[in-house]
């Protein structure tokens, strides 16, 4: 049933401590000690090391990977801004009343540390890994690998630098992006401002489109590792963050999606929704799936939201931490039918038999039911809480509201019948009735009922809802909704988390905060 995940390669071992790089500007010199630059890398397998080391910080581990089904993972900070997730303490009650700020260092800490953060002590954060993949890049870019073999490698990297660009470009706004000559001269202090949006946007283009040419079709990609429809999806999310100051990238948008639907990429839907996300589901010739990253038990990367989800007192084995429900308002918005609330658990057992529910909830249904999202994975209670079922990142089905939306939302776009027919081709498969022309007398009406679709058919997976919501103005409205009014922290500037401090402090006046907070 399960492939071989590309997290299990047992060179990340070495890679931990061989590869630990710089800041974002504080740039540290590389220990020869440890590297001896001439006879590493050498040969293809030590560059294809190389490349694995890009990867990793785009893993799921609650220690030092991005995409973590945990509090430590981008996914929970984001989906805890929406009503798909409550908390009711730590980051997740900050981003609940969106009352974060500078000095909470669970929220601004993916960006970068630099004193260590809680368990932490040494630096981390994630802009520093864009820099490891330039260093990457280069070293590709001089070895001794025929030009096909360094466009493989360099697609990869590319992937890989601008998947962790745009998360965090989306979460905190324009980077500082070090160029490779800073980079390569570590002793000489070179503090630097962030780019600018526009920038910004043309830093992670270009490596999606070098990638997308470059990076095999998806039926001949590896399982879990990137694609040329990783690439598109990745270019499509990021022209939807760019429509709010443009709209002209709806075009765009139409254009990468209607690519993608044709038949040579070899994408399709799967009949059952839930299946996606059980071990009958997650195979390497599932056609929905754009990109999953490969867990297992023992490896570098693991699935730990069951963990995270159910409570401690339930009837399983898997004894979780239940740190975060989801809203009540939120499973109100699905019909009765809807098979993607499947493992959106409204009732469950406790080991002594009783039943708690939404009538008598307790404290672990108090705000909402459990966002399970995966199956029950037995295996989870004798692993350390691990679970080897597959996080899943992106699907086919984003392609097709992305193109509806942008038949609606592009220049001279209105509500037609294909944007209708597309979002039904979704809620077909959900098991739920047609919608008609004649439910949208406005694009506004056409956009309320895309967003409910979109969180109900991937919640808790690419973490890119809050990006829905900010995209349409919406997300403080509901914000201020699922608090009943009383979110006084709560501000439209916030649709930009916070820079940690130290990097305005490291930035030496070239940094500057994100508005709405303080310097």
């Amino acid at each position: 049933m399960k492939r071989l995940s590309i997290f299990n390669h047992s060179i990340f071992a070495s890679l931990i401590c061989m590869f630990m790089l710089t800041g974002c500007y504080d740039l540290e010199p590389l220990s020869y000690t440890e590297i001896n630059p001439s006879i590493f890398p050498k040969k293809e397998k030590d560059l294809d090391a190389l490349v694995m080391s890009c990867y990793y910080p785009l893993r799921g581990s609650w220690w030092d990977g991005i995409n973590s089904t945990s509090e430590k993972g981008q996914m929970f900070i984001n989906e805890c801004c929406t009503e798909v997730l409550v908390g009711w303490y730590n980051e997740q009650q900050l981003c609940s009343e969106m009352s974060y700020n500078e000095r909470n260092e669970g929220v601004t800490w993916f960006y970068y540390i630099r004193d260590g953060h809680g368990w932490y002590p040494t630096p981390g954060g994630y802009c520093n890994k864009i820099s490891r993949c330039t260093l990457v890049l280069d070293e590709i870019a001089n070895s001794s690998l025929n030009e096909t073999q360094k466009a493989r490698y360099m697609a990869e990297v590319r992937c890989a630098r601008a998947f962790m660009s745009y998360i965090l470009f989306d979460m905190y706004g324009p980077l500082s992006v070090a160029p490779l000559d800073i980079l390569k001269n570590p002793l000489i202090e070179n503090p630097l401002p962030r780019l600018s949006n526009e920038e910004m946007v043309k830093f992670i283009e270009e490596d999606l489109h070098y990638a997308a040419a470059h990076l095999p079709m998806p039926r001949a990609a590896e399982y879990g590792r990137f694609s040329a429809g990783l690439a598109n999806m990745l270019l499509i999310r990021l022209y939807l963050h760019e429509t709010v100051h443009d709209k002209n990238y709806y075009n765009a948008v139409d254009s990468i999606a209607r690519e993608m639907m044709k038949p040579a990429w070899g994408y399709g839907m799967v009949n059952s929704y839930p299946s996606l996300f059980e071990a009958i589901g997650q195979t390497a010739d599932n056609p929905e799936y754009i990109f999953v990253i490969p867990c297992s038990y023992k490896s570098y990367s693991v699935n730990q939201w069951q963990m995270e989800v159910l409570p401690q007192d339930n009837h399983t084995p898997i004894k979780g931490y239940g740190i975060v429900q989801s809203s009540w308002w939120f499973y109100d918005t699905f019909e009765q039918n809807d098979t993607r609330k499947t493992y959106l658990l409204d009732s469950y057992r406790t080991s002594s038999g009783q039943l708690v529910n939404r009538s008598d909830p307790g404290t672990t249904l108090n705000y909402g039911p459990i966002p399970l999202k995966y199956e029950i994975d037995a295996g989870v209670a004798s692993h350390d809480g691990a679970s080897d079922l597959d996080i899943v990142m992106y699907r086919y089905p984003d392609v097709l509201l992305s193109l509806a939306e942008a038949i609606v939302m592009k220049p001279g776009g209105s509500v037609t019948q294909e944007a209708i027919d597309l979002m039904n081709i979704i809620r077909k498969r959900a098991k739920l009735g047609d919608k008609l022309l004649t439910d949208f007398p406005t694009k506004e009406a056409f956009i309320d009922q895309l967003l409910t679709e979109r969180s109900h058919e991937f919640w808790c997976e690419s973490g890119q809802y809050r990006a829905d919501l900010i995209r349409f103005d919406k997300l403080y409205d509901r914000v201020m909704e699922l608090n009943n009014g009383v979110a006084p922290y709560a501000s439209k500037d916030k649709y930009l988390f916070p820079l940690p401090l130290s990097v305005i402090v490291d930035g030496k006046g070239l940094v500057f905060q994100n508005p709405g907070y303080n310097n």
